[in-house]
């Protein structure tokens, strides 16, 4: 029997608990076993895009090839994971026509082609359906990263788009903190979005991922969070602990509002945010600004805090602020510094108040503050 790349999945999961990056975890196991499966299956898959004609001609709608397996929904809160499972099984599937890629960039890019079809074709009524028969030419697997739904304009055309790519047999495995039946909650029109989460749940198993352990907090426990003296290895600490922590998902900005007006996030993913200290400290923020990240970010990385003598007094109370909102809400600071918190401000009329930021900086470097769930907007 072939070496198929399910066995390298389960070989390589289970050499990682063997190994002890992994800890047992029977609902992750479990998951293993469903992707193997799929894998099984995928091995030997190959859908026939376009199908026979004769429905379309008559109106009728074609029915997705009989062999197409059954896709994977895994979701469940942060640092469960589910990217890593993902991860994976995409990379132990041998062979080409597969594609992973974050939700967010995979719409954008949807709506791009949608514009360009229409512009090229004023009398196209809906290219959802040839776009869908597009993709299936080249990919017979998506693995989504990041399922969510934010906005009615990725809303109104999931459904055909995904009917579509069922149709020509393309199979979707997905990761997503929310549940299907919770996706796009509250949105406008939510009604008008319901038919695709049948579709959805029609054509792929759906399995939550609720282990008891936040696997991201273990390697921010592993990696270490307060990085000095300032440099080039202080610097590659930051960039490896970012890429890490959100999968290496694309950075993009963001904005915040406070009190009425807008803090901008210049970098952020998968509820991480990147600051440097001049950013959130040489500029004229507040409590309320700092409150905004912090119910926002269960993670903020911060770079480059310098040493804070008593002609930095504004900055160093800025940064005894931001430490403040950040410590009460758990928030996780993986930071850069000139020196140890306790060094940071020796002397002048700041060392006094910034000997509870410096307790704080210490405690937050503990296993026990970065395993503190964070108490979020919603907590």
């Amino acid at each position: 029997m072939p070496d198929t790349g399910s066995k390298r999945l389960i070989s390589k999961y289970r050499e990682m608990n063997r190994d002890g990056e992994l800890h047992h975890d029977p609902v992750q196991e479990l998951a293993v076993e469903k992707l193997q499966s799929l894998s099984d299956v995928l091995s030997a898959y190959m859908p026939v895009v376009g199908g026979s004609g004769w429905r379309e001609r008559f109106g009728l709608s074609r029915r997705p090839p009989k062999a197409a397996p059954q896709g994977l929904y895994l979701w469940g809160p942060v640092g469960r994971g589910k990217s890593m499972l993902m991860d994976m099984f995409y990379d132990a599937l041998p062979g080409g026509q597969k594609r992973r890629v974050h939700f967010h960039e995979f719409m954008l890019e949807i709506h791009a082609t949608l514009h360009l079809w229409r512009k090229r074709d004023g009398k196209l009524q809906d290219p959802l359906p040839r776009i869908a028969t597009e993709i299936a030419k080249e990919t017979r697997l998506i693995c989504f990263d990041e399922f969510q739904v934010e906005n009615i304009a990725d809303a109104m055309i999931l459904g055909r788009l995904f009917e579509g790519l069922f149709d020509e047999g393309v199979v979707v495995v997905a990761t997503s903190n929310r549940h299907p039946d919770d996706l796009y909650k509250g949105g406008l029109q939510r009604d008008r979005f319901l038919p695709f989460v049948d579709v959805l749940k029609d054509r792929i198993d759906i399995l939550e991922i609720h282990a008891a352990r936040d696997y991201r907090r273990d390697r921010l426990v592993d990696m270490g969070v307060y990085h000095t003296p300032l440099g080039p290895e202080a610097d590659a600490a930051l960039d490896e602990a970012f890429a890490a922590l959100t999968d290496n998902v694309p950075a993009k900005p963001a904005e915040l509002m406070a009190t009425g007006r807008k803090v901008t996030v210049k970098m952020a993913a998968k509820g991480i945010a990147r600051f440097t200290f001049g950013e959130l400290c040489e500029n004229p923020l507040g409590a309320p600004d700092y409150l905004a990240i912090a119910k926002a970010y269960h993670t903020v990385i911060l770079s480059g805090i310098p040493l804070l003598p008593s002609a930095k007094r504004n900055e160093s109370k800025r940064l005894v602020t931001l430490i403040d909102a950040l410590y009460e809400h758990k928030v996780n600071v993986v930071a850069s510094a000139a020196a140890q918190p306790d060094e940071l401000s020796p002397d002048g009329d700041t060392a006094f108040a910034f000997e509870r930021t410096s307790s704080r900086l210490i405690e937050m470097q503990s296993e026990e503050y970065i395993q503190a769930v964070h108490l979020n907007a919603n907590t």
